[in-house]
């Protein structure tokens, strides 16, 4: 991927802002279990990372794909993974079939203020016993007049505490396992809606993340995105978008993870030496650094491919898998080469390692991801 002055300047720019507007409030922030995205996101917006590829009819910036690369790059750089994971959500997870399919009206009374930043959204399609197998669904919107009414629970919601609406995935017809199903936009203020529980998880802990209750929520079937009945396939190609946001953020900081690790053992002194003069150590870095490099370039690759109009299906898929278990590695090796302090709770370390963990599973677990790929090389059935 080829960058010019203005996609430098955006990276500055983007810098600043996790420097000075995320950076100095992590450790508040994830103490609290959230942070405060109405408060945030319209700084964002300002710098226009809410809206890069959107249609500027909407408050879009009208850029290609590549702005959003260095976006994610350099979000994936914070103290922390779960403010960027919640910033992503809401410029590559919710917004995107809105964006693709909604009609004028669901635009401009969603999508817009979505990029202002003056509402918070998330994606709801995962529930209590359906995760990565979307086919699982059972919440449920019929049709009563001109409007849905929608019965069910949604589950590992990101923004789910602070969400002004939410784009939801649900059964619209009798069809069974991936037809009939309708992506809805989904008011929060809606009567019926509530936070079930906000869940304590083990990393990404700045992230809010809920158990949604949905109790005879109506709502216009003028809301509906796109055509009813094509919400699983919209939502597999939202889920493209997903997986290559959340595999540039996560390379861009295991590279950064990887270069701390270096800093700190270049003055760590053991046995009357820095403990980077061990070759094992060296070279182990050296494996992770080529690892990394080998995925930053491949991520580009695809993102090209993205600027160019190709289907990238299979490069995110396994760019998903990939990074995933690459920032494992490198979250393990940093504990380990930082000793005692890199499992206590002073150092970056022992968050990195719990952030880390979550790539392997959100936005479709490795073995969804193993299955795709089998599919795609004709060797499993559909």
């Amino acid at each position: 991927m080829i960058t010019t002055p203005e996609h430098e300047q955006f990276r500055k720019v983007v810098r600043d802002l996790v420097e000075n507007e995320i950076n100095p409030h992590v450790d508040e922030w994830e103490a609290a279990g959230t942070f405060p995205a109405h408060e945030l996101f319209p700084k964002l917006a300002a710098i226009g990372a809410l809206g890069l590829e959107y249609d500027p009819e909407y408050g879009g910036q009208g850029a290609d794909h590549s702005f959003t690369v260095v976006l994610a790059e350099e979000l994936g750089k914070a103290d922390c993974a779960g403010v960027p994971m919640a910033i992503a959500v809401q410029v590559a997870m919710a917004t995107p079939a809105l964006a693709r399919f909604g009609s004028h009206e669901l635009k401009k009374a969603y999508l817009e203020p979505a990029l202002r930043g003056e509402m918070v959204c998330s994606i709801a399609v995962s529930e209590p016993d359906a995760g990565s197998d979307v086919a699982g669904i059972r919440t449920r919107a019929v049709r009563d007049g001109d409007d849905w009414v929608i019965n069910g629970r949604k589950m590992w919601i990101t923004n789910g505490t602070q969400a002004d609406w939410l784009c939801l995935l649900a059964r619209t017809s009798d069809e069974g396992g991936y037809a009939g199903m309708s992506m809805i936009v989904v008011p929060t203020a809606t009567p019926g809606f509530s936070v079930g529980r906000k869940i304590t998880k083990m990393g990404n802990r700045s992230s809010d993340t809920a158990e949604l209750v949905l109790e005879d929520v109506r709502v216009p079937v003028s809301n509906t995105i796109g055509e009813p009945g094509r919400g699983f396939q919209q939502q597999m190609v939202q889920f493209q978008d997903e997986r290559m946001i959340g595999a540039y953020m996560a390379v861009s900081g295991a590279r950064r993870a990887i270069d701390r690790t270096i800093d700190y053992l270049r003055v760590r002194e053991a046995f009357g030496k820095p403990l980077l003069a061990n070759q094992h150590l060296q070279y182990r870095l050296a494996e992770l650094i080529a690892d990394t490099d080998v995925l930053i370039e491949y991520c580009h690759s695809a993102a090209d491919r993205i600027v160019a109009g190709e289907d990238v299906t299979r490069m995110a898929t396994i760019a998903k898998l990939k990074v995933g278990r690459l920032v494992r590695e490198v979250g393990d090796a940093a504990v380990q080469y930082h000793g005692g302090m890199g499992y206590a709770e002073d150092l970056w370390v022992e968050r990195y390692f719990r952030d880390a963990r979550l790539v392997s599973i959100g936005g479709g677990a490795d073995e969804v991801m193993l299955r795709v790929i089998t599919m795609l090389e004709g060797m499993g059935k559909r």
